[in-house]
């Protein structure tokens, strides 16, 4: 199963973009008359019969939809980004297969990287969510500073969580967090956070958790984080 995405589909037609007509017809060499499937990442699939075929524009029309359960739990990762840009895109490749629902990129005392091309990406979400058939987009969030995020009245409700590394933990993420719930998880650089910040988080109400015995780069960690919540809800 191939499956393209499409914004704003409003049925019975949808036009497919460049970007997906060009892999359509070039990649694919899919024609008129050929059946394929497209999303809006909203969480509605639609099967689709193509009309017309060309590599800057396709059309097609519907011939049924589905749409597809939410989870009953809820993933944002914050975490702070890596030096290298490929380091973050390649975890957010990852997290994006396995499964979460928003990131927030982390702008933390220690911080590497105070700016990252988010529409970079983006486009990587997208492809990754292609490749392992989701239906939903994971929502992306620019950079933003600790604070804010600290200050925010955003996760009320959430189960909060911040991981660094200390082997004095008491205890690990797997063991404290609890089924079906709205995780909020924050990762900070490779120098870790800051003393300061560890207070403040734990004075807003997170709770101080461990990934495990290794020290773990920060795309690893994120990846181990997401890994571990999907893991407890499934």
């Amino acid at each position: 199963m191939q499956l393209f995405f499409q914004e704003n589909i409003t049925p019975p037609l949808i036009t497919l973009e460049a970007d997906e007509s060009k892999h359509l017809c070039k990649v694919l060499r899919k024609k008129q008359g050929d059946h394929v499937f497209v999303t809006n990442g909203e969480g509605t699939l639609f099967e689709c019969v193509i009309l017309e075929a060309k590599p800057k524009e396709t059309n097609l029309k519907v011939l049924y939809s589905s749409k597809v359960e939410e989870d009953t739990f809820r993933i944002h990762l914050a975490i702070a980004p890596t030096k290298s840009p490929d380091r973050m895109e390649w975890m957010v490749e990852k997290v994006t297969e396995i499964g979460f629902h928003e990131l927030t990129l982390l702008e933390t005392m220690n911080s590497e990287r105070s700016y990252l091309k988010t529409d970079r990406l983006e486009k990587k979400i997208i492809s990754a969510c292609k490749q392992s058939l989701k239906y939903r987009i994971p929502k992306l969030h620019p950079v933003t500073k600790l604070d804010e995020i600290l200050g925010s009245g955003e996760f009320e409700g959430f189960q909060k969580f911040i991981a660094y590394v200390d082997e004095h933990h008491d205890h690990h993420l797997f063991d404290l967090a609890e089924p079906n719930g709205k995780y909020l998880v924050m990762i900070g650089p490779e120098g870790d956070f800051d003393p300061s910040e560890i207070r403040k988080a734990m004075d807003c109400g997170f709770n101080a958790v461990s990934l495990g015995k290794a020290r773990l780069r920060t795309e690893t960690a994120g990846l181990a984080a997401v890994q571990m919540l999907q893991t407890l809800n499934r």
